[in-house]
């Protein structure tokens, strides 16, 4: 008897270890993780000019395209902004996604990365926490879109509630493209191309769009790519409608579902690559 409760307990431990272990595991992740973005972090404050593109661009752009294009759009600037400060705010997103893994590009070019890889930490814990750390960035951008919209006039008609939750939004969205940017980045031949890429694949997107104009004005088969095909329209359409009624209809979850198909795909390529990198 006794035999067999030995035999018994050396069966059910290393289960209960096995348990045990793959919490401790998933703890240590998101520790790491969080200890990774902390230091991005610290290292993007260090580097003010870092934060030019979030800071500026929104308010260059919805200056420029609110006085220039408001009154030829929507009649006057009034009308116009609740067209163009989702389209701000969106169009901000993706392009400070675009420029995500240039960071991690870095570090692999300088040989940061190995040091990663040589530390006994999980493999994850460096890619996810410096493009966690990118959350500071997108919800700056997002407060100083709806800052510039308010100076000008921008008043949601569902309520000021919508709008951290739009920033939030865009957040997710943004968070969810970095993956697929930073494995573009980390598959470029150099740091200079892996920063271009970003910019060649979004600005397009994002300006043929519903994010500036209507797309009935625009000819038959490019309107029909902006509002049918473009996935960009159909976030900066459910940003609309969560800022003017107060609801999240098909759009918002055609979005949630195409990042979320996106993270799929891009967070275990993104990995391999890390990790086969140098």
């Amino acid at each position: 008897m006794r035999l067999q409760t030995n035999m018994i307990k050396e069966i059910t431990l290393p289960t209960t270890g096995a348990t045990s272990a793959r919490e401790s595991s998933l703890v240590t992740s998101i520790r790491e993780t969080l200890i990774f973005a902390y230091r991005s972090t610290i290292k993007s404050l260090r580097t003010p000019e870092s934060f030019l593109d979030i800071t500026l661009m929104p308010v260059m752009f919805t200056l420029m395209f609110t006085f220039l294009f408001g009154g030829a759009v929507a009649g006057s600037i009034k009308d116009y902004l609740p067209i163009i400060i989702p389209g701000i705010l969106i169009q901000t997103g993706v392009t400070s996604s675009s420029t995500a893994g240039t960071q991690l590009r870095e570090d692999a070019d300088k040989a940061v990365a190995n040091r990663f890889k040589a530390m006994p930490i999980t493999r994850i814990s460096p890619l996810a926490g410096t493009l966690t750390a990118d959350i500071l960035r997108y919800t700056i951008a997002g407060s100083i879109v709806f800052i510039m919209g308010y100076i000008l006039g921008f008043r949601p008609d569902a309520g000021f509630w919508t709008v951290p939750v739009s920033i939030l939004f865009m957040t997710a969205i943004g968070w969810c493209l970095s993956w697929m940017f930073s494995f573009f980045a980390l598959s470029a031949s150099s740091t200079a191309t892996a920063a271009s890429y970003g910019m060649i694949i979004m600005f397009p997107l994002t300006f043929l769009s519903n994010a500036f104009v209507d797309t009935s004005t625009m000819p038959h088969a490019l309107g029909y790519f902006a509002e049918h095909i473009n996935p960009i329209s159909h976030t900066i359409a459910a940003v609309r409608e969560l800022l003017m009624q107060g609801t999240i209809g098909s759009n918002f979850w055609s979005a949630i579902a195409g990042v979320l198909v996106i993270l799929a795909i891009f967070v275990p390529l993104t990995l391999r690559k890390y990790t086969r990198r140098g």
